[in-house]
């Protein structure tokens, strides 16, 4: 019998080995960090892999984002579909569950269910926050990283052990530098999801984890290791004596976000009254133009501007960085 895991084992031991085989982890996002994250826990035998985005395959990412190939930027993929299928080829042992959505606070602790852990691949702190809030109240452990430019960071967040994000916000190095202004290089991209996944195999192999947020940047061949252990919030909200979880609170109005490295505006929304697509792209046509309908999504070319639908309401403008051009153009598309 083949024991594709014999170096793996060799280095953990067979008793590690089969705990990382028994074990379950989502991965929030597939873009840079979660392809390269999802790739490397698939390798190394993880059971059983949930992976979460909102987003498809553009021409744009096939630089950094390890997974996928130009067919699916071509077909206009939604990632987690491209990265389930790359995945099955990597390990067809491994059960991979794959969701098209956006993170909220209405989906998150359904998604987080009976996971042992949390890997952060995120582009925006809205969504980490609230990552953070349902990680802690069901006492999941997140590995958090974040990537741009040379530059990146990771630590782990154990509940009860470490700090939370909420008390760290003021406290971790800043992202100050987006990729819309500096971009972002594939090699700091696999340091920081090498890191990520390096903390995920040691909390699931019983290694006791430091309280120490790593930052490097590659391109300057700078590292430092901050303890952060001293930097707890006694009264923070989300993992203080008394808890409120603020980022669990939705507001249920429309919400909009500046997509990170490209011209675009995404809007999302707390409602599950939409329109299929299947309905809407009978009423578009005439409307639109270069209309694509396939399983996942609606794509359409509306007043010069790229207009992307998800089967859950959610939208994508391409052409604008301007949110209430985005939601003008949305309404027209829709009502």
């Amino acid at each position: 019998m083949i024991n594709r895991y014999a170096k793996q084992e060799l280095f953990l031991g067979t008793d590690h080995q089969l705990n990382l085989q028994k074990a379950s982890a989502i991965i929030i996002g597939v873009g840079a960090l979660g392809s390269s994250i999802a790739e490397m826990l698939v390798r190394a035998g993880i059971e059983n892999i949930t992976i979460v985005d909102r987003d498809y395959v553009e021409w744009s990412n096939l630089q950094r984002q390890s997974l996928y190939t130009e067919e699916d930027a071509r077909n206009k993929l939604p990632k987690v579909i491209a990265a389930k299928n790359r995945l099955q080829q990597i390990n067809s042992e491994v059960t991979i569950n794959s969701f098209i959505t956006d993170i909220t606070s209405l989906n998150i602790e359904e998604l987080i269910k009976d996971q042992t852990i949390i890997l952060d691949a995120t582009d925006n702190f809205e969504t980490r926050m609230v990552v953070n809030d349902a990680a802690i109240k069901h006492g999941i452990p997140f590995i958090f990283g974040a990537c741009v430019g040379s530059y990146g960071l990771s630590f782990p967040i154990i509940p009860g052990k470490t700090p939370c994000l909420n008390c760290l916000l003021n406290h971790i190095p800043t992202l100050n530098m987006t990729c819309d202004t500096v971009g972002v290089i594939s090699p700091i991209v696999q340091m920081i999801a090498a890191y990520q996944v390096t903390y995920a195999m040691q909390y699931l192999t019983n290694y006791e984890l430091s309280p120490i947020l790593q930052s490097i940047d590659v391109w300057k061949h700078e590292k430092s290791d901050i303890n952060i252990e001293r930097l707890k919030n006694h009264n923070c909200p989300t993992c203080g004596p008394i808890r409120s979880y603020p980022y669990l609170n939705d507001d249920h109005q429309m919400k909009s976000y500046v997509l990170c490295g490209r011209d675009a505006v995404q809007l999302s929304f707390s409602s599950t009254n939409v329109p299929s697509l299947r309905d809407l792209s009978e009423r578009l046509i005439g409307l639109v133009h270069d209309l694509i309908v396939n399983p996942y999504l609606l794509a359409c070319t509306f007043e010069n501007h790229r207009i992307v639908l998800f089967k859950d309401g959610r939208a994508i403008i391409h052409g604008t960085k301007e949110p209430a051009v985005a939601k003008e153009l949305y309404r027209k598309i829709i009502i």
